[in-house]
């Protein structure tokens, strides 16, 4: 029982150091291919500026993208943004995420949290997908969205 409450609180204590979401599963680590990724080692060092989360700076051709989960395997808002993703994949590729699981988890971007179920736990993926799918459907090109989420999520 010790060591179980032990692991319990080396775990917990992971995640609030590394400022990411806990998930049961495992979560895409694939390359970037090319210079098409922005890492946290190319972030922005402007003075009092946070670093800006993994994220590919262009779009990414839909083949290089994993799959992503079934949205009709949630409910609510989760449901609407693993659709959102599935239906607008190179576009999300294109965004940081501010759980900040690049750290993590090696995420290369928002899409990654929804290659499984990271996302569906993770109240900041959510909100910041859908907020990209309203902003997107209001006419925004990806850089301007991006703009936006690291304005909203970064600060």
């Amino acid at each position: 029982m010790k060591t179980r409450i032990t692991w319990f609180a080396i775990i917990l204590v992971a995640v609030i150091v590394l400022g990411g979401c806990a998930s049961s599963e495992r979560h895409e680590r694939a390359a970037p291919s090319g210079n098409a990724a922005h890492s946290l080692d190319h972030a922005s060092t402007t003075a009092g500026a946070k670093p800006v989360p993994a994220h590919h700076e262009t779009e990414p051709p839909r083949s290089s993208l994993a799959p992503t989960l079934d949205p009709d395997k949630f409910t609510g808002r989760q449901r609407d943004a693993y659709r959102a993703v599935r239906e607008v994949p190179q576009l999300i590729a294109q965004l940081p995420c501010y759980c900040y699981c690049d750290r993590g988890f090696g995420h290369k971007s928002l899409h990654s949290c929804y290659v499984d179920d990271h996302a569906a736990h993770c109240a900041v993926c959510v909100d910041e997908v859908l907020e990209a799918y309203k902003l997107q459907q209001r006419g925004l090109s990806a850089m301007q969205i991006r703009e936006q989420i690291i304005a909203q999520f970064g600060s």
